[in-house]
């Protein structure tokens, strides 16, 4: 009997032993999680004082009269509270332009998403030296600076020099002077110089899936718009939903393209949009304090398109 019980004492103080043994494990793996932390914090500090202050003055000067005057030291800086957003809600031009907004953002988003993953469906079909080709031209799309691009489409679609009318015979035809056809000027610029990380992205991705899974898809009959539809969509779904916000941020505040190609914004303010419109209000007007409260306000608008849609995904299961 006592020899058993000693036995059972060396066990029993064996496993507790091992569970004291186990402790600083446990701890270790605690400092494991922060570890990632730690050597993000570098980058953490940069961005937000690359961030987080400037909205934090943009938020603040929306909230003051601060004009010209201000700026130079003529009059005192009061604060004014939200009226500037009484001002900026109280205008009718803003709700004409906000609507501009994003009816444009939305088809330059949806175009931009057809283009691009039609040719990463594209890529996948030819063989090396045409992928490369379009790779190449893909790419050199993407580099080439806003402004650029802007200048380039600008004499393309020129009513006296520009091929384009040529080609179709419609003579001088000036296509930045509507509304619509400007507006669809600017939609072909910013796709052709947006498509390309959505390609590449996408491209990436379905790489990225087995290929048995494709192969089963078609010895099953199912056509390429089908396999696209009911296998590659929902297995890259993560991916689109990152190339979808992106592309929402980067359209609802285009800049460069509307003021190049519309000369500021079209005849009579026909080609607003809001980044154009801030810009207007802040130097071109000296309104430095409505032109931040736009400038809230796109902010606002993007964060809870962003945070709704991934809601959204988080309710379906995905895992983002």
């Amino acid at each position: 009997m006592t020899t058993h019980n000693t036995a059972l004492g060396e066990r029993t103080g064996g496993a507790v032993a091992k569970k004291a043994v186990g402790a600083p494990p446990g701890r270790r793996a605690g400092g494991a999680a922060r570890t990632p932390w730690i050597y993000l914090a570098p980058a953490l500090v940069v961005l937000g004082g690359l961030l987080v202050y400037p909205v934090y003055q943009l938020g603040l000067i929306s909230f003051l009269e601060y004009t010209q005057a201000q700026v130079s030291g003529g009059e005192p800086t009061t604060f004014q509270g939200f009226g500037n957003y009484a001002t900026l809600f109280g205008d009718e031009q803003f709700w004409q332009v906000l609507l501009a907004t994003v009816v444009f953002a939305a088809a330059c988003v949806v175009s931009t998403l057809a283009v691009g993953c039609a040719l990463a469906v594209l890529l996948t079909r030819v063989r090396a030296l045409p992928r490369l080709a379009l790779m190449l031209a893909a790419l050199g799309a993407w580099a080439t600076p806003a402004i650029t691009g802007s200048t380039v489409w600008l004499f393309l679609f020129d009513p006296d020099f520009g091929p384009v009318n040529r080609m179709l015979g419609l003579g001088d035809h000036s296509w930045t002077y509507g509304r619509y056809s400007a507006f669809a000027l600017v939609l072909l610029e910013v796709v052709w110089c947006s498509f390309p990380f959505v390609m590449v992205t996408v491209y990436a991705g379905i790489r990225a899936v087995p290929a048995e899974v494709l192969e089963a898809a078609a010895l099953d009959g199912a056509s390429q718009w089908r396999i696209w539809r009911s296998v590659l969509a929902p297995m890259l779904r993560p991916i689109l939903v990152v190339v979808t916000i992106q592309s929402v941020i980067w359209d609802f505040k285009v800049f460069t393209q509307i003021y190049v190609m519309t000369n500021g914004g079209g005849i009579a303010g026909q080609n607003l949009v809001l980044n154009v419109y801030a810009y207007q209000k802040a130097f071109a007007s000296s309104q430095y304090g409505l032109g931040s409260a736009i400038g809230v306000v796109m902010l606002v608008i993007l964060l809870a398109v962003t945070l709704v849609h991934l809601r959204l995904l988080r309710r379906q299961g995905e895992e983002l």
